[in-house]
């Protein structure tokens, strides 16, 4: 620090909180720590008694916490942001449009260990509306050691923050089980994943009904996977009752299998396949009458264009348990986090 004439301050960096007070109103800060003084300061800092002020005295190798802030954001953020004014050393990131919060965990470790950066950010595969804040940054003091930000530039990767693009899908819906397809109940699912896939702006192109039957299930698999429909969505017959055919149905048409079963509650017995460049979801009876299941978590990831795979599912058991809330905040809750 060093003193200077306040008159003479403009462009210097304050090392401290300047406090107004105006008797039985008001006390409180009037300029705070690491605020640049501008020419319109001058005279309202006169009038608050500071003829002289401690600045920051700038030196080779050191940053101040803006340049600071800027420069790690520069560095980690990715596709998708868009950014705050910087206040007080700090820049919050938000989403520039609707999407899934991408965040590289084992690269934002690195960067948070480097010491006086800090990175803060909200879970990853959290989908997000436009205009979320999903991240903040800044350094722990006023000024640092400019090697530390060389050393976040040196040993992190770059954009490692980031939100991904939904792409809402055409999609196909095949409801299996004789119950439904002979009328004996009617279809519970058809709804509710209208309404999901809804969310993100989904088109169900068809909707058809198949009994417990492999082979007719097969055929509408196939028909979809050849239609124009991207997502093919398949609903009953996910357990392990010999009438349940689904799973391997998708078997038989030559989809990659990439899970059967997710450590997820609910939505334990959650199929995911590929085939043709497509996902082919088989859905437990869970999603019919919970108000969020592993569906919910794997869906925006779909529609992002991410290819998932069995770590990808393997990973949810670490909050995987939906505490089935009075009241539901998903996606802002542990699950699936």
């Amino acid at each position: 620090m060093k003193v200077i004439d306040t008159k003479n301050a403009v462009g210097h960096v304050l090392c401290h909180d300047i406090t107004r007070i105006v008797p039985g109103e008001f006390k409180g800060v009037a300029f705070k720590k690491g605020h640049i003084i501008k020419e319109e300061d001058i005279p309202e800092l006169l009038k608050l008694g500071k003829d002289h002020l401690y600045v920051w005295e700038k030196s080779e190798g050191t940053l101040h916490e803006n340049e600071a802030a800027i420069r790690i954001k520069d560095h980690v953020a990715g596709e998708g942001l868009t950014f705050g004014e910087i206040k007080e050393g700090k820049i919050d990131f938000f989403a520039a449009e609707d999407g899934i919060v991408s965040i590289d965990v084992d690269e934002l470790l690195k960067a948070n260990s480097i010491g006086e950066i800090i990175i803060s950010t909200i879970h990853n595969n959290t989908p997000v509306k436009k205009g979320e804040k999903i991240a903040g940054t800044r350094i722990i003091s006023l000024v640092i050691d400019e090697k530390k930000i060389e050393r976040l530039e040196e040993i992190c990767k770059k954009n490692i923050i980031s939100v991904k693009k939904i792409y809402p899908k055409k999609t196909a819906v095949i409801t299996t089980g004789s119950e439904v397809f002979y009328g004996r109940i009617q279809d519970k699912f058809g709804p509710v994943i209208k309404s999901k896939v809804g969310e993100y702006n989904c088109e169900v192109v068809s909707h058809v009904f198949c009994p417990d039957d492999k082979e007719v299930i097969k055929s509408e698999i196939e028909k979809a996977l050849n239609s124009d429909a991207e997502l093919v969505i398949c609903t009953g017959g996910m357990s392990v009752d010999p009438d349940d055919m689904t799973p391997t149905s998708i078997k038989e048409v030559g989809g990659e299998l990439v899970t059967y079963g997710a450590p997820v509650l609910p939505g334990a017995m959650l199929l995911v396949a590929y085939k043709d460049n497509k996902t082919i979801l088989g859905l437990p009876g869970c999603v019919m009458y919970a108000k969020r299941t592993v569906f919910d978590l794997v869906l925006p990831r779909v529609l992002a264009d991410e290819k998932l795979t069995f770590e990808d599912i393997a990973k949810y058991g670490h909050g995987g348990l939906c505490l089935n809330c009075e009241i539901c905040h998903f996606p802002h809750c542990s699950f699936g986090k």
